[in-house]
């Protein structure tokens, strides 16, 4: 088996837990529903939160992010009466278009979730994240360039280069 033939096939079996893994999630909030399920039915679909982030008025924002493979960060909010209030997919160009200039990592973490993958490029002194997403079925990427004090400065999408001549799902 060539080098090659080997790298197609691992980059295969990613799609296809990539696209179980959509797929799960699916299910998992087909199963959820707000006003009526509570924490312990969220925790027992989708698991312990990366985060758990507090609001003023006493609900919690759990973040499932689905980074760095993935194409969706979920945010599902327990209200202050224990019942899910919201469920939430982060990675939409509407959230992409509320990211300003001056904004802090702190901020577009609880706007965004966790990115796919960081970059400190100190000659440049700026840090870049990026965070993958699907647009209309398309496989983009969204990056976000920080100066050298964590805030905003320039924004930008672009195909995934992962998906480039065929990529993982052969698209």
């Amino acid at each position: 088996m060539t080098k090659l033939t080997r790298w197609w096939m691992a980059l295969s079996g990613a799609a296809v837990a990539l696209a179980a893994l959509v797929g799960c999630d699916a299910r998992r909030l087909e199963r959820l529903q707000v006003g009526v399920s509570i924490e312990a039915d969220v925790r027992r679909e989708f698991g312990e939160p990366a985060a758990v982030l507090p609001e003023a008025d006493g609900a919690r924002i759990f973040e499932y992010p689905r980074q760095p493979e993935g194409q969706e960060n979920w945010f599902l909010t327990i209200g202050p009466d224990g019942k899910l209030r919201e469920v939430r997919q982060a990675l939409t160009p509407a959230n992409f278009a509320r990211v300003t200039a001056g904004m802090d990592q702190a901020q577009l973490r609880r706007l965004l979730g966790r990115p796919a993958a960081t970059a400190v490029y100190e000659l440049k002194r700026e840090q870049v994240w990026d965070w993958r997403y699907a647009d209309a079925g398309q496989a983009r990427l969204f990056s976000v360039t920080f100066d050298m004090n964590g805030r905003v400065v320039s924004t930008a999408s672009r195909d995934d280069p992962r998906y480039e001549h065929g990529g993982p799902s052969g698209r």
